[in-house]
C-alpha cells in the first residue's frame, strides 16, 4: 500500500525555522518525483493546493515557488525514503496544513503554525 507520512509541524514564532519530514513507502521512491505542498486556513477548499517545492527522482532537479524561493529548501535521501522541507524565517502567512505529494498519493498533512 502506498503510503506517505508527513510530520516536523509545530507552532513557531516569527522569524523561526522548522524542518518537515515526509516518509513514503509501498512504491519506489527513489524514481518518484516528490513534491511539497500547503493549504492555508484562508485557501478556498475547492482550489488546488499551493505547490512550494518538489525534487525530481532520477535526476534530483529542484524548482521552487516564488513565495518560498530563498527561504525554503527541499531535500531527499533515497535510502530512508524520505523528502525533507527546511523551512527559515517563516512568517503567519506561512500558516497551513503541509502535505508531500509523490504524483498520486497525498500524505494526512502536518500542520505549521506561525505566531508570536
Amino acid at each position: 500500500q502506498v503510503q506517505l507520512v508527513e510530520s516536523g509541524g509545530s507552532l513557531v514564532q516569527p522569524g523561526g525555522s522548522l524542518t518537515l519530514t515526509c516518509a513514503g513507502s509501498g512504491f519506489n521512491f527513489r524514481f518518484y518525483t516528490m513534491s511539497w505542498y500547503r493549504r492555508g486556513p484562508r485557501q478556498d477548499p475547492e482550489k488546488p493546493r499551493e505547490l512550494l517545492a518538489f525534487i525530481g527522482g532520477v535526476t534530483g532537479d529542484i524548482e521552487y515557488a516564488d513565495s518560498v524561493k530563498g527561504r525554503f529548501t527541499i531535500s531527499r535521501d533515497n535510502d530512508k525514503n524520505e523528502v525533507y522541507l527546511q523551512m527559515t524565517n517563516l512568517q503567519p502567512e506561512d500558516t497551513a496544513v503541509y502535505y508531500c505529494n509523490n504524483g498520486a498519493v497525498w500524505g494526512q498533512g502536518t500542520q505549521v503554525t506561525v505566531s508570536s
